[in-house]
């Protein structure tokens, strides 16, 4: 008796995938490498909506862009299945829930963090957000570093920034040259194969399937690219100049719309590696919170759904609440309208890069001269983030500065979570909360 192979899923409507995306807003914990592990779980093992080869073809274009990977294959698919709006709906529900339970969480925080049981948890929080980002340089070291120019590379990245204090935008365009004039002259350098590999599973005949045609929307065509593109920039640009009109070039907001439009074109190698321009420009250039605030922030950004990068929906609320944007008695619409204002000029760009760009990008995949560079800027964003775990820790283990007294309770906290990453693979919400019922329970018997 022969086993009844499984049928082709019935076609999906765009109201049923509406659904999927808004759930998957909610669910989607676990950073980069968790959201594609539940995107892969439910679409291609048991929803059945697209094949392994063809999620992972879509997710190695992915890989090759500025910005969140797994937000943008969200787009990609949902543009696939449902042509430009089913891309944006996608791509909006990955980021909304996250914005508004950010914005909620931003406000308990600014004002109510001085309260015992607030200051409590993120004093166990922070050592933990160091741990972590320490693991990230390991993390993205151990698959890029494949050898000692790219070790050098890195090397020469860190110095540039924790020595010589140079701008990451800098120090990723030097590395793109690099990576583009070494390609040419030794190619074998700058190969790290792999990508996200091959398929190695069928769960039976997909809707996208293997040999299903690509569909007439997703071919490239020049006028489509053309079209795309001039919306993306009229709606970057229409937005900019009302900011411009109502508070003038120097504005609050208008100077974020600005930093962050910037930041979304320079997101290679995810949040960790974003996140030293960042603080170069929200913290020491613009003063919209202090580092310490930082790293509270990325606390944040470590414990709610969506990507990492919705840190920056953190940083926006508490400089819109710290400048008063909208004067003293406004303090929470101000921060909330930040808040807003970045997310969308931070996430603006990820939509029009796979609903312009996405056919063309497929014809270049696998070129050298395109990989190269970003094989180059990928190296030198581990020795950026090494810097950045450098940082954290100074302001974690030394709160009042090296002149200060060293704290040896964060210092325990801080090795047992590296401990638990490097060791036991422990997962982030878990690691998380075990460290801030450890500093509420320190901070309520001392």
């Amino acid at each position: 008796m022969t086993e009844d192979l499984p049928t082709r899923p019935a076609p999906v409507s765009f109201y049923e995938a509406f659904r999927f995306w808004l759930k998957l807003g909610f669910i989607s914990f676990g950073g980069p490498a968790g959201q594609i592990a539940i995107m892969h779980a439910e679409l291609v093992e048991q929803k059945r909506w697209i094949s392994e080869k063809r999620f992972l073809h879509a997710l190695n274009y992915c890989m090759l862009l500025p910005g969140p990977e797994a937000q943008q294959l969200a787009i990609y698919i949902g543009w696939l299945m449902h042509r430009t709006w089913g891309g944006i709906v996608a791509g909006s529900l990955f980021v909304l829930p996250s914005l508004f339970i950010l914005i909620a969480l931003s406000w308990v925080y600014i004002a109510f963090g001085s309260l015992p049981v607030v200051a409590g948890i993120f004093y166990g929080l922070k050592p933990a957000v160091t741990a972590l980002v320490l693991h990230a340089a390991w993390r993205i070291g151990s698959r890029a570093l494949q050898n000692n120019w790219l070790w050098g590379i890195a090397a020469a990245a860190f110095v540039a920034i924790f020595a010589l204090d140079l701008p990451f935008p800098l120090i990723v365009i030097a590395a793109a040259l690099i990576g583009y004039v070494g390609g040419r002259i030794y190619p074998n350098v700058f190969i790290t194969g792999g990508g996200h590999g091959a398929a190695k599973a069928s769960y039976g005949p997909a809707l996208i399937d293997d040999d299903t045609p690509t569909p007439a929307h997703a071919l490239f065509s020049r006028a489509g690219l053309i079209k795309i593109f001039a919306v993306g920039l009229a709606l970057w640009g229409v937005a900019f100049a009302m900011l411009i009109a109502m508070l003038g070039m120097n504005g609050v907001l208008t100077q974020m719309a600005w930093f962050f439009t910037k930041a979304a074109l320079l997101t290679f190698g995810g949040a960790y590696a974003v996140l030293p321009y960042v603080y170069q420009g929200a913290v020491e250039q613009f003063q919209w919170l202090t580092g310490t605030q930082m790293i509270d922030g990325l606390a944040l950004g470590e414990t709610t759904p969506g990507p990492l990068i919705m840190v920056v929906a953190f940083v926006g609320f508490v400089g819109g609440w710290v400048k008063q944007i909208f004067g003293p008695d406004a303090l929470f619409l101000g921060g909330a309208m930040a808040a807003t204002v970045v997310t969308y000029f931070t996430f603006l760009p990820s939509f029009v890069f796979i609903l312009a760009g996405g056919p063309l990008i497929e014809t270049t995949h696998g070129n050298l001269k395109f990989t190269a560079p970003l094989t180059a800027i990928t190296a030198a964003v581990v020795g950026v983030i090494l810097n950045l775990a450098l940082f954290f820790a100074y302001h974690v283990l030394w709160p009042t500065g090296f002149r200060g007294p060293f704290d040896y309770v964060s210092a325990a906290i801080t090795v047992g979570a590296a401990i638990a990453l490097f060791r036991f693979k422990v997962g982030v919400i878990p690691l998380l909360a075990a460290c801030a019922a450890i500093g509420l329970g320190y901070k309520s018997l001392f």
